[in-house]
């Protein structure tokens, strides 16, 4: 996309972002957001003080808007109480950026999106510690999955064409999974396959699953499906580090038992 088909604001933040970088501390949080599959991951440091951003930093991989984005949400939530920032949505930013090329939208709501897992964590940091449980040590449901059955939640396939060019999750559930996630491969580069396993059960799968380009995400479970009339993110919780992250998918393939 040229150059010109953004304001000068734009051009102005991705060429000298602002806040860039992290914080350390023990009163910092940090926000992950992306989509490891596609390219686009961000980063927010956030340091809350009497419930105020106080400092806020970030760190991306993505495209020029992307960086924008970034900065420009960055310079919004500064000073703001918690709740304050919370409502700062992907239009507030587009706008105070004089506007983004259409297809460069979602570059806002990442970063939206960034914030606002900052501010859960510090949230949930707030938790009296005898009402904390690690969600490792938790057996939970999966959050927004009766919901969004056949609105973008698969419990069945037999058309793998249906996704073409789509960003799609397969839950490991057995073999049936695994043939599904490499059979999606012909008609999508994006797919991503995730396993509470640590590793392949065998060097044979483990070759063939990297000569197929899946991404996998090991000891990883699906926490949670998000998106307003289907599905447009996942909630994965990373049980190695013990941490949560959203993904952008379009559609999730869990068999049924």
């Amino acid at each position: 996309m040229k150059s010109t088909q953004y304001s000068d604001k734009v051009l102005d933040h991705f060429r000298k972002p602002r806040n860039v970088g992290t914080l350390e501390g023990d009163d910092v949080v940090v926000g992950r957001v992306g989509n490891p599959v596609c390219g686009d991951l961000m980063e927010f440091y956030v340091r809350v003080r009497d419930d105020r951003i106080a400092d806020i930093k970030f760190k991306t991989f993505g495209c020029g808007s992307a960086i924008a984005t970034a900065s420009m949400i960055t310079e919004l939530a500064k000073g703001k109480t918690v709740e304050e920032a919370l409502k700062i949505t992907r239009q507030d930013v587009a706008e105070e950026l004089n506007g983004l090329p259409p297809i460069k939208m979602h570059c806002s709501n990442l970063a939206a999106d960034a914030l606002r897992d900052a501010i859960k964590k510090y949230r949930d940091k707030q938790k009296p510690a005898a009402g904390q449980t690690t969600a490792a040590a938790v057996e939970h449901e999966i959050g927004g999955l009766e919901q969004f059955i056949g609105r973008g939640i698969h419990q069945d396939v037999s058309d793998l064409s249906l996704f073409k060019d789509k960003r799609v999750m397969v839950v490991e559930h057995g073999d049936r999974s695994f043939e599904i996630a490499r059979g999606l491969t012909k008609f999508t580069p994006r797919v991503i396959l995730i396993t509470r396993q640590k590793e392949p059960e065998t060097a044979a799968l483990s070759g063939d699953l990297a000569r197929s380009g899946i991404k996998v995400l090991y000891e990883s479970e699906l926490a949670e499906i998000r998106g307003l009339n289907t599905v447009e993110k996942v909630l994965v919780h990373d049980m190695n580090e013990n941490e949560e992250y959203e993904l952008f998918v379009d559609s999730v393939i869990m068999l049924k038992e």
